[in-house]
């Protein structure tokens, strides 16, 4: 990979702090989708903190690592996924002759406790799981559509198959 003024490979510093922060991102971005209902956070938040680590990784290794580590066809299942599973959690709340989005099943567990919020807690998962999925798979397109040299990666693919 080519980049400007003559620099043709990424620094070791870069990699380094991006191999030392992914793992951290991760985690800390489940984190808070898991206690987005007990603790400031939640599933918006925690799904951009996941799918931010898909921009570490194309700053320490380049489009074409970001590409194959991620599978974006998974990431598009899941972002339709997400959105059915907050649908049905939605609808819970009309299946007890309700409305949609009630909350549902809110006698479960003690304040605090990770499952206490009743359907709340399950419609913040599928949010979670949605925002990560979907900002994940736009930012890995927009990464494509910027980054230099994507272009050629894909007519390398196309070759090999011909």
């Amino acid at each position: 990979m080519k980049f400007k003024n003559g620099i043709t490979e990424k620094s070791i510093i870069v990699k380094c702090g991006a191999d030392m922060m992914l793992p951290f991102a991760v985690v800390f971005g489940i984190y808070i989708i898991l206690f987005g209902t007990v603790s400031p956070g939640g599933g918006f938040q925690g799904g951009v903190m996941v799918a931010a680590a898909a921009v570490l990784l194309y700053l320490a290794y380049g489009y074409k690592t970001a590409k194959s580590a991620i599978n974006t066809e998974v990431l598009r299942v899941g972002e339709a996924a997400g959105a059915t599973l907050y649908v049905i959690f939605g609808l819970c709340g009309l299946f007890i002759g309700s409305v949609f989005c009630q909350n549902v099943f809110y006698d479960n567990g003690a304040v605090g406790d990770l499952i206490s919020a009743g359907t709340i807690t399950y419609m913040g998962y599928s949010v979670g799981f949605k925002v990560l999925t979907g900002v994940g798979f736009l930012v890995l397109l927009m990464l494509g559509l910027l980054a230099p040299g994507a272009d050629d990666a894909d007519d390398d693919e196309e070759e090999d198959e011909e």
